[in-house]
């Protein structure tokens, strides 16, 4: 029985965030947010985010001869709570 050969991944000049993502060892969830921000070196075609390899080079050797600072916190948007239909249904009926 052959075994399966070992898959490479194919490092490209211009990554999708996919790529980029298993490049950097990030999720691609922290990689969007970073992108966004300003944080992360990337570009936009149309809706899609793109990465160059050689600007993520320099952006990586820039941060790690700084001090190491963290990652900019992500601050999410508090959700409002939500009263279920039985809650709004049982005070209608009571007319409380």
């Amino acid at each position: 029985m052959k075994a399966a050969p070992a898959q490479t991944v194919e490092v490209r000049e211009v990554m999708d965030i996919r790529q980029a993502a298993h490049y950097l060892g990030i999720s691609s969830d922290s990689l969007y947010r970073y992108a966004a921000t300003g944080f992360i070196p990337a570009f936009r075609i149309g809706n899609r985010w793109r990465f160059r390899k050689s600007r993520l080079e320099e952006w990586m050797d820039s941060r790690s001869e700084e001090t190491e600072s963290p990652a900019p916190k992500l601050v999410r948007s508090a959700k409002k709570p939500v009263r279920s239909a039985r809650v709004l249904g049982r005070s209608a009926r009571t007319g409380s």
